[in-house]
């Protein structure tokens, strides 16, 4: 790893032995940040709120389609694929992602523009998702 100005050379010491001030050291030999720093770092680093992409029901998709939509956009496992088939099959609608604004609205706009299920004559589109906000 490389040295810069601001890394502790207290870091290439055994745990026990690197502390600072009193305060244990955090994995990895560095020493834990000081109140005062962990203050100063999480005020300015405000995150997004959340937001929930939903995927809601039709008759005009197949499981298959589903499960091979969430494996191409999403990267998920046949598994957790059809377990969220089976959801948004059952109960109209599921979230299938938690996270900042951009990349759920990118996942939503991929799976708006997935296209028609081959397997089903009259699906003429897409499915269709949702962005929500998450609760707080």
């Amino acid at each position: 790893m490389a040295t810069g100005p601001h890394q502790d050379r207290r870091a290439s010491l055994p745990l026990a032995s690197a502390t600072a001030g009193g305060r244990r050291a955090a994995p990895g030999g560095m020493p834990a940040p000081s109140r005062e720093r962990q203050a100063s770092t999480s005020a300015g680093d405000e995150l997004d709120p959340p937001y929930h992409l939903l995927l809601l029901d039709d008759d005009q998709h197949s499981y298959a389609y589903v499960v091979e939509m969430l494996g191409a956009v999403l990267g998920y496992g046949p598994e957790k694929a059809y377990v969220l088939a089976r959801i948004v099959d059952t109960e109209g609608r599921v979230i299938i992602e938690t996270g900042p604004h951009d990349r759920v609205t990118e996942h939503q706009r991929q799976i708006h523009s997935y296209g028609a299920d081959p397997r089903i004559a009259t699906s003429l589109g897409s499915m269709s998702a949702v962005v929500e906000p998450a609760p707080a």
